[in-house]
């Protein structure tokens, strides 16, 4: 998920990326630490040697550590925003200025938190749209949540708008599709991909800067803060955060609403 604070195919991850960083690897190590500096105490032994020489031989160890950790914390996230959604089911009731697809009635609604720029979102997104059109039975929601910018960089708020724009000429899907495609976006590219997917400039321009659009946007930021969300891309189905951002695992988690 790509995390922020204001906020597996194998699975690729949400930013800030959630796979081992630096920081996590610091922190179980300085766990296993911890255990080797009273050790002696406990065993009279050179018993952080024989840790030590063993995690060597066995670097896997860590992995499996921090593993374990990252699903400790992956868990009580989602434990987090449930409880949220729970609590504040009218944050995800049907807002018709969002895109989406599918049966407005359908017994599954599928929505999906996310930015232009996310690795994460981009990194899925290819599968994630296999997946909406395999499922004309669900209403997918898409939730334009930007939240990559920093100082004046406004790029991916610029994304949102204009995504949203081509929705006003009913060129969402394409336009939506081209952002996710495209490595490195400027509004230069962003207005390109406009234009390529048959959007008029002009008008899109006006809808880019209207006040309608600025409060979608924040609701939908509201609407994030309300349900605790801690970064993108984040699916929510029927109510429910997936562990996971894996196509596989969304995917399984639509065939089991579906089920319920």
């Amino acid at each position: 998920m790509t995390e922020d604070a204001p906020v597996t195919p194998t699975a690729p991850r949400r930013t800030l990326p959630r796979w081992l960083t630096a920081g996590r690897l610091a922190l179980g190590v300085s766990g296993v630490a911890l255990g080797l500096a009273a050790a002696p105490h406990l065993t009279g032994r050179d018993f952080g040697g024989q840790v030590r020489d063993y995690l060597l031989t066995n670097p896997q160890v860590l992995d499996e550590v921090m593993a374990a950790r990252q699903a400790a914390e992956d868990g009580a996230r989602v434990e987090q925003v449930n409880i949220a959604i729970a609590s504040n089911p009218a944050l995800l009731e049907h807002d018709p200025r969002d895109p989406s697809i599918g049966p407005i009635e359908a017994k599954v609604v599928v929505h999906e938190f996310f930015d232009y720029r996310c690795p994460g979102c981009k990194a899925v997104s290819q599968d994630f749209m296999q997946i909406v059109l395999a499922n004309p039975d669900v209403r997918f929601v898409f939730k334009e949540w930007p939240i990559l910018d920093r100082g004046d960089d406004s790029t991916s708020q610029y994304a949102a708008r204009a995504a949203l724009a081509a929705q006003a000429q009913g060129r969402y899907l394409p336009v939506h599709q081209a952002l996710m495609a495209e490595p490195s976006l400027s509004r230069e590219s962003i207005d390109r991909i406009l234009a390529d997917n048959g959007v008029t400039l002009g008008q899109a321009a006006a809808a880019i800067a209207s006040p309608a659009t600025t409060r979608h946007i924040a609701d939908i930021h509201t609407a994030a803060a309300g349900l605790q969300l801690t970064g993108t891309p984040t699916f929510i189905i029927n109510g429910k955060a997936t562990a996971s951002i894996a196509p596989a695992e969304v995917a399984a988690a639509i065939t089991s609403a579906k089920g319920g």
